[in-house]
């Protein structure tokens, strides 16, 4: 069974709202073994949407489109699929109960706008949706069976999980199970990822292998579709640890664990706390860290210590280093570590110290280089990496995300 998705609107096409839903979509198909062949992108214009309706309907097997059933004038896709399947728009009564039983349960009242949304092609059956007021409908048009779901992305959720893909589990002759597998890694580029998975397709046929970069972390993907649950079971996990004997360390996580979750999850086994000072980093690792539920078991205290006199101030770091070696060097970043565990009576403690950029590079530290220190009760390290890139957020990332990672690698040892 192979599908295509389309998004429709103005704001989709044009890049003013990024489009979440299709990869959503595409990945919540794959998981119920529809083959996903082709994603689309169509304007608000009836002409326009009719068109491509009707070329997809002589090749897909199904289709869902999200966008354009809300109650304003730009939203025309019902309209749309009506030309592309040659029939009229008709009043639903099952759509108009759903948009009612919505309103009601809103203490709002129904206006003339909320009534067009009742308005469907001829032949079309309502998909209900209790989260807002846009049915959605199922339409045959040529040999393809076409979903035309809201593109408010709970709404389109909702109607996805509860309309379309019980809907879809119908219609599949056969069952196949697909799988997936998602290995984080941080730490290798990506083309020295792909080249240490040269041949893994090979060695496990029926694995498919991608990978997706997302900087500064590297995923690799890993699909299986089977019509043996078991056997698909089997084959992922044996072309997991085959991923992982060739990634090493670089690889943190194979359950969707964000580095930050998962330096969370290695403090809380060992029952050890955290303190950060922060310089070039600006509060974004304790930002990170603070994000992952239950991190007050763990994250004792967090100072943007950005001017030397907060550093000297705040974490008792020697006014001679800063002297003799500068803000931006190891042993600043070790002091800054030590410093914050003790002023926070913590296992262990963290610091970066940098030049983020895009200004403030020199030729023995140029933009991108930070210097990051750690501390614990029997050690107090320092580590100096250049990133050479010239952009500040995403130096700012890479540096956080690298002192996590160094972290995370302390319980490895």
């Amino acid at each position: 069974m192979k599908a295509e998705i389309l998004a429709t609107g103005d704001e989709i096409l044009t890049g003013a709202v990024i489009d979440s839903n299709s990869a959503y979509i595409a990945q919540k198909l794959e998981e119920a073994g529809v083959e996903v062949v082709r994603h689309g992108c169509v304007g608000d214009d009836i002409e326009a949407i009719a068109a491509i309706l009707k070329e997809i309907s002589t090749r897909a097997d199904l289709t869902v489109i999200t966008g354009g059933l809300g109650p304003t004038l730009d939203d025309i896709t019902a309209e749309a699929a009506a030309k592309a399947a040659g029939v009229e728009l008709v009043f639903d009564k099952e759509a108009m109960s759903c948009i009612e039983n919505f309103l009601k349960t809103q203490k709002r009242e129904i206006i003339a706008s909320n009534k067009n949304q009742a308005m469907v092609p001829e032949g079309a059956e309502c998909l209900f949706n209790d989260v807002g007021t846009a049915p959605g409908f199922v339409l045959k048009i040529g040999v393809c069976l076409f979903f035309f779901i809201p593109g408010v992305p709970y709404e389109m959720r909702r109607m996805l999980a509860d309309g379309v893909l019980p809907w879809i589990d119908k219609l599949r002759k056969e069952r196949s199970f697909s799988l997936v597998k998602t290995i984080s890694t941080f730490g290798l580029a990506e083309a020295a990822v792909n080249e240490r998975l040269a041949g893994l397709a090979e060695k496990f046929p029926g694995i498919r292998v991608g990978l997706r970069a997302k900087s500064p972390l590297i995923y690799v993907k890993l699909y299986v579709r089977e019509k043996d649950k078991d056997r698909a079971n089997i084959l992922l996990e044996k072309a997991s640890e085959s991923v992982l004997n060739k990634i090493g360390k670089c690889a943190f996580s194979t359950d969707g664990k964000s580095m930050e979750a998962v330096a969370g999850s290695l403090l809380r086994r060992e029952k050890a706390t955290i303190a950060v000072a922060e310089s070039c980093t600006g509060g974004l690792i304790s930002h990170l860290l603070t994000n992952v539920p239950g991190s007050s078991d763990y994250f004792l205290f967090s100072g943007i210590t950005y001017s030397n006199k907060a550093k000297i101030k705040v974490l008792g770091v020697s006014e001679a280093t800063l002297k003799k070696y500068g803000a931006v060097h190891e042993e600043t970043a070790k002091e800054m570590a030590d410093g914050v565990r003790r002023v926070a009576g913590a296992t262990y403690g963290i610091s970066t110290t940098g030049i983020a950029g895009p200004g403030g590079g020199t030729g023995e530290k140029p933009v991108g280089t930070v210097c990051i220190g750690i501390a614990a009760p029997d050690f107090v390290e320092g580590y100096r990496f250049n990133f050479q890139f010239n952009e500040r957020l995403r130096n700012k990332r890479i540096f956080a995300i690298t002192a996590l990672d160094l972290l995370r690698r302390k319980f490895l040892v």
